[in-house]
């Protein structure tokens, strides 16, 4: 019964977007941008963008839409038996980012619920033009205090890349490099977008399952080494970019970006 469920709800999915054709891969190629924080025009030789769901996507480009598949988005307001209780019954929180609350994925039940208020996330994205799907927070089990389980997240997240697929769209794995093989061969993501795995030592455990289907992010300031050195790491993904914690747009004074 654990895999009914789902199946019939991606079905439904795939019948509700007629048409979608098959997912487009990441680029072998790729040099990417990683623009959160807001969309501008990508420097030269750019050609896959990373961008919100609120955002629309580069002309002519790759596009990756970003999706917070397992945490709420900053702002917008969820029921609260879909999220995790925490300290006096208050949602919990994600210490990093105090204005994302954890999703309850522990059930069937709670897990369709859910997946019905982010199809239309998914779905915009797909109308929108975009070729991929980022999904954020797989992770997020690890700060729900035993609330969840890593098995809640796999099941949630096997839901989430089949849906993406029925859209026509490719679908990310974004951080967990000790998922990387669950995550390729079980959930079924098509690539990886890291953040700081050069920082942290972890691009191996990436690149050994997705080789150069993985987008790296580092972060001004948060180095290990300078740029150049983790360019030239042997470890280091091809597709490795640089930039400022906050995701500046160009004409920011905190812009910063580079491409290995």
């Amino acid at each position: 019964m654990l895999n009914s469920l789902p199946l019939l709800i991606i079905i439904s999915c795939q019948m509700a977007y007629a048409g979608a054709q098959q997912p487009l891969m990441l680029p072998s190629d790729a040099v990417a941008d990683y623009q959160l924080g807001g969309s501008y025009t990508p420097p030269a030789k750019v050609n896959v963008v990373v961008r919100d769901s609120t955002e629309q996507p580069a002309k002519g480009l790759y596009n990756i839409c970003y999706v917070n598949g397992f945490q709420t988005q900053p702002g917008v307001k969820w029921p609260d038996d879909l999220l995790i209780a925490g300290p006096g019954g208050k949602p919990r929180v994600d210490p990093g980012w105090p204005d994302e609350f954890l999703l309850n994925i522990s059930s069937d039940t709670l897990r369709k619920r859910i997946l019905d208020r982010v199809i239309p996330m998914i779905s915009r994205c797909a109308q929108a033009g975009y070729h991929a799907i980022e999904f954020d927070n797989l992770d997020s089990y690890t700060r729900s205090k035993g609330a969840l389980t890593q098995e809640n997240a796999i099941d949630f997240a096997r839901i989430l890349v089949r849906t993406a697929h029925g859209y026509g769209l490719a679908a990310g794995q974004k951080n967990a490099p000790d998922l990387s093989e669950v995550g390729k061969k079980q959930i079924g993501f098509n690539f990886v977008i890291s953040e700081e795995c050069h920082r942290f030592q972890e691009c191996a455990a990436y690149m050994r399952i997705y080789g150069n289907q993985v987008i790296n992010v580092e972060y001004v300031g948060n180095l290990r080494g300078s740029f150049a050195s983790i360019c030239s790491d042997p470890q280091t993904p091809r597709n490795t970019v640089l930039r400022d914690r906050g995701l500046s747009t160009r004409g920011n004074q905190h812009y910063a970006y580079k491409h290995c």
